[in-house]
C-alpha cells in the first residue's frame, strides 16, 4: 500500500528529533473516537511550541519508581518480534537503533501511526506541579512510537536493554499523561509499554500514580 509519510525536524535540546506520521494510518485508525489525536498529530507538524523543549524538566530524566504500578512482562510480544526484523532489515540504512526501529514500524507495522511525537505539560494542568517537578517550566518529552490497536492508544518507548530499566515506566507514564492533556482523551483509553527485541513490558496508566508521588518521601531528581 502506498503511504504518505510526513516528517519534521524539531530544533529541541538534547538531540536531533525527526517527528514523523503515517498519514494513511492516522486517517484510518483515528476516526473512531480518536479524532482529537488525529488533530493533534497533524497540528503539531506546524505548531509545535519549540521554545518549551529547550529548558525545564524532561520526562526521560525522571528518576522515581511508582510503588504500586503493575508491570507485566510479555514474552514474544509482536513489538519485540518486529524490532528484531527492523534491526536486521534496516541495518546500514539508519544511524541509530532507534531510527531503524521507528522507521520500520512507521512504514511496515499496520498499527504504528507516528514516531518521535513531541509532547508537553503546562504547570497549570497538574495540581502541585511545582512541588512535584521543582520547576515552573513545562514538562516535555518525545514519544518513540504511537500505535492504535483494539480501540486503545499505545504509548511505546524503545529501550535497547529493557529488562535493566529502572525508571522507564515512570517516563512512559508521563508521556501518556501529557498526551491525555493535549488531546482530552482519558487515560482509560491509553496503554503504556517499553521494549527491545527480546523483552516487552506493559502497564495501564492511572491518575492515582501522581498522588503516590506527592505521598513519597522523595520527589523527582533530574540529571
Amino acid at each position: 500500500m502506498i503511504f504518505i509519510l510526513r516528517q519534521k525536524q524539531l530544533p529541541h535540546k538534547g538531540g536531533s528529533y525527526i517527528y514523523g506520521i503515517n498519514v494513511n494510518k492516522v486517517e484510518n485508525l483515528c476516526n473512531n473516537g480518536f479524532k482529537n489525536l488525529k488533530s493533534f498529530l497533524l497540528s503539531v507538524l506546524d505548531n509545535c511550541p519549540n521554545n518549551l523543549f529547550n529548558s525545564g524538566p524532561r520526562s526521560s530524566q525522571l528518576k522515581l519508581k511508582f510503588e504500586n504500578l503493575k508491570l507485566t512482562e510479555i514474552k514474544n510480544h509482536e513489538i519485540s518480534l518486529l524490532t528484531k526484523k527492523s534491526l536486521e532489515k534496516y541495518n546500514g540504512f539508519f544511524r541509530t537503533a532507534h531510527s531503524k526501529v521507528q522507521m520500520f514500524m512507521l512504514e511496515n507495522d499496520r498499527n504504528t501511526i507516528a514516531m518521535e511525537i513531541p509532547i508537553w505539560l503546562y504547570p497549570k494542568e497538574l495540581n502541585d506541579y511545582e512541588k512535584i517537578f521543582n520547576s515552573r517550566e513545562s514538562l516535555t518529552g518525545h514519544i518513540d512510537l504511537l500505535k492504535v490497536d483494539d480501540d486503545l492508544i499505545w504509548v511505546w518507548d524503545y529501550k535497547p536493554n529493557a529488562h535493566k530499566e529502572e525508571f522507564a515506566s515512570t517516563q512512559v507514564y508521563f508521556y501518556a499523561l501529557m498526551l491525555s492533556k493535549r488531546t482530552n482523551i482519558p487515560l482509560e483509553k491509553i496503554r503504556c509499554g517499553y521494549f527491545d527485541d527480546n523483552f516487552t513490558f506493559v502497564f495501564k496508566p492511572e491518575e492515582r500514580f501522581v498522588k503516590e508521588i506527592l505521598n513519597s518521601k522523595d520527589l523527582f531528581d533530574f540529571e
